[in-house]
Formats: structure tokens, C-alpha cells, sequence
């Protein structure tokens, strides 16, 4: 751990958030685990509210970390605690050194369950689409960027018609959604028509990726739902709106397009809203944003990432923070770029084997996603 990885205790003078820095201390003493060289973890109390806040920095110019994400059923959408959802990274991707929980998601109760709510890119692969909030994610040279995506998928007919669709989410009576294997080994819907698709011989192929066009073939024709997915095909569900007719051995072109463009992206999440911009704040609308409850958010600037958690929902030891003071505390550390999470009950920072805060439910939530610092191997450092 570098010099700065310290538990720091400072305090806050509300509501200007003007910093005193106290004498460093271990929280509930409480040691940051194993030293990691580009990573450094500090612990900041603020008596006065009180507020306990969680930050990891990590060193952006290190060529052997990677940024990715998790899925709470590994390579399939589902709910499982943070931690086990770090053991489902494949070991040729790197180790895990840093994780906190991601975007919000379909609740246990809910056929989809760990559906994350927006975009999600996993090691590449589409697995979730933007739907027009904010987002983070990591473009194929390895720069991080936020911002408002919008989906622009859609299928184009046969007869030259362009209907659009969602992906790997509930079906509605009048939509369509292209379902892959990430869903499960079934769509579970019910009723509507369904087009299981395969590969044009020579297209490019599974798994699918961000704005991308490419042809399939509808290998069968199913009435009532519920049909299987495997990993070489796709199926696209229809409700019951009217569509061309389409028969066996049709070729459609499906395209993955947002806008912007999110092409060769092997990172992405979903979140929201918004919090600091051009390294000022600028919260952006929210429900319960002006409550205080615990909150996760990822920021960055040009030499360093920053999870950030901060407890809540536990009178003595931090109440949490309204979506304004997050975004204040964000630009105070130095974040240029920043992004509320999923939080709550689901709100968790991790470490080199331990889990950092304190959750309020005093466990941890089984959730969807997660956002991973890994190390890789074999990789020079600058």
C-alpha cells in the first residue's frame, strides 16, 4: 500500500465542506489489508453528521490494471454477493485487487432478477442496453469516458421495414427484445411469437457486441414463449404488435448501435445520476436525491480511479449523503468525472480480500453487478 493508503479521520465544516485533517487512525481498528503498489485505501469520519466514507485511488498510469465488470451469475445476468461474483473472473483476465458494487437492477422477486438496470458490457460482450442515462465506460484503448447513451438497436426486415428492440429484459405486450445466452437457458416469456436466429456462414458472430450490424437467420419459427438459448443463437421475442411476415430461412440485419458510439468498448455499466463533470459538480436528478442514505460512485481524473462508498442508514457511525454531497466530496479528492451507483443495501467496497465498510443491512446484499480493479499478469509496468 503506498504512503497515502492510511485510515484518515478528518472533519467536514458543514456546509461549505472546508477540510481539517486530524491525527490518522485504523477505524474500529480495523488495517488496510496487503500492500498493493498504484493502490492506496483511506477512511474518512466526519463526527459532526456523521458520515464514514470509504475511498479507494487507484493509479491510472499502471499498464498491468484493468478496469471490468462482473455479472452476479458470472457470465449470466443473476444476484450474488460482491464477493462472489470477484471468484467468477477468469483467472487469464487478472486477480482482482479492488471491486464495488455497481448499477441498480431487477429485484429478487422479478422473472429477471439481477437485469441490470442499464448498459452493460462484460469483457466485451453486450449484455445489457443504455437506456438514455448515464453511463460509464472504457473504450478499447483504455480510456474511461461518462455520459447519456441511447440504444438505436433495432432488426431490419426483409422487406426493408426497421423495428426497434431491447435486450435480455422483461417483454412488454407491444415489444420486442433479442434475448442471448447471458439471459439464461430460456427466455421465460410467455405468449407472442419467437424467431430463433443462427449464423449467416459468413458472418461475424456471438458473443455480441456494441454497435455492431450483422445478419441472422431465422433457423425457426415458435408461437407461445418461452423458448430456449443456447450459446450459437439468438432468439427474437415479439409481443403482439404487427410485424412484416417472416418465414424460415429470412435473413434479417440486427444492429447494436447507441449513440454515441460505444464500438469496441470491452468495459460499461450503467448508473446515475451524474456527479461531477469537467471537475465540478453537477448532480443530476434523482430519486431520493436529496435523502441521505448510503451511496457508491466512481470518478476519475487523468492520473487516478476513486471508488468511493460512503455508509449509511446507521445513527453513530454515518448517515449517509444526499446526492449533492456526494458529488461535493467527490471534487474535493480530486475527481474530475464522476458517477453515482447502486446503493442502499447494496452499497459495498472491497479490498484485497475485505470487504471495507460497514453495510447496513451488517451483511452483505446479493447484487448484479459489480465495477473490478484487476491485475493482470505478464504485463510491463511503465
Amino acid at each position: 500500500m503506498q504512503s497515502g493508503g492510511r485510515t484518515m479521520w478528518l472533519r467536514v465544516l458543514l456546509p461549505c465542506l472546508a477540510f481539517v485533517f486530524l491525527p490518522p487512525q485504523y477505524a474500529s481498528g480495523r488495517k488496510p489489508p496487503g500492500e498493493v503498489e498504484g493502490v492506496s485505501y483511506e477512511h474518512y469520519v466526519v463526527d459532526e453528521v456523521p458520515w464514514s466514507i470509504h475511498v479507494i485511488k487507484i493509479d491510472r498510469s499502471r499498464k498491468d490494471f484493468e478496469i471490468v465488470t462482473t455479472l452476479g451469475g458470472g457470465s449470466k445476468i443473476g444476484l450474488n454477493y460482491l464477493t462472489r461474483q470477484l471468484r467468477t473472473i477468469p483467472r487469464e483476465i487478472g486477480t482482482p485487487i479492488a471491486a464495488i458494487n455497481g448499477d441498480f437492477y431487477a429485484l429478487e422477486h422479478d422473472n429477471y432478477a439481477g437485469d441490470p438496470r442499464g448498459l452493460h458490457i462484460l469483457r466485451g460482450e453486450l449484455v445489457s442496453d443504455p437506456i438514455q442515462r448515464t453511463c460509464m465506460w472504457i473504450d478499447e484503448v483504455g480510456n474511461p469516458h461518462i455520459g447519456d447513451v441511447a440504444s438505436k438497436f433495432s432488426v431490419t426486415w426483409p422487406n426493408g421495414e426497421n423495428t426497434p428492440f431491447g435486450l435480455n429484459e422483461g417483454r412488454g405486450g407491444n415489444s420486442m427484445v433479442l434475448y442471448t445466452a447471458a439471459v439464461g437457458d430460456s427466455t421465460q416469456t410467455s405468449g407472442g411469437t419467437e424467431l430463433i436466429l443462427e449464423k449467416v456462414s459468413t458472418n461475424r458472430w456471438l458473443p455480441l457486441k456494441p454497435d455492431a450490424t450483422f445478419p441472422a437467420r431465422v433457423r425457426e419459427v415458435r408461437r407461445g414463449g418461452d423458448s430456449p438459448v443456447t450459446e450459437g443463437t439468438l432468439v427474437l421475442s415479439i409481443g403482439s404488435r404487427r410485424l412484416p411476415s417472416v418465414e424460415v430461412g429470412d435473413v434479417l440485419m440486427l444492429s447494436t448501435a447507441t449513440e454515441p458510439s460505444l464500438k469496441g468498448a470491452r468495459t460499461g455499466i450503467g448508473g446515475g445520476p451524474m456527479l461531477v463533470r469537467e471537475g465540478k459538480a453537477a448532480p443530476g436528478r434523482a430519486l431520493k436525491a436529496n435523502e441521505r442514505h448510503p451511496r457508491s460512485a466512481i470518478g476519475w481524473n487523468s492520473k487516478y480511479f476513486y471508488f468511493v462508498e460512503v455508509d449509511g442508514r446507521q445513527p453513530g457511525l454515518s448517515m449517509g449523503m444526499d446526492v449533492r454531497e456526494l458529488a461535493a466530496f467527490l471534487v474535493k479528492i480530486g475527481c474530475e468525472e464522476g458517477m453515482n451507483l447502486d446503493g442502499g443495501g447494496s452499497a459495498e467496497v472491497w479490498l484485497n480480500g475485505q470487504i471495507m465498510n460497514s453495510p447496513c443491512f451488517r451483511r452483505e446484499r446479493a447484487t448484479a453487478t459489480a465495477i473490478v480493479l484487476v491485475q493482470k499478469k505478464g504485463q510491463a509496468q511503465p
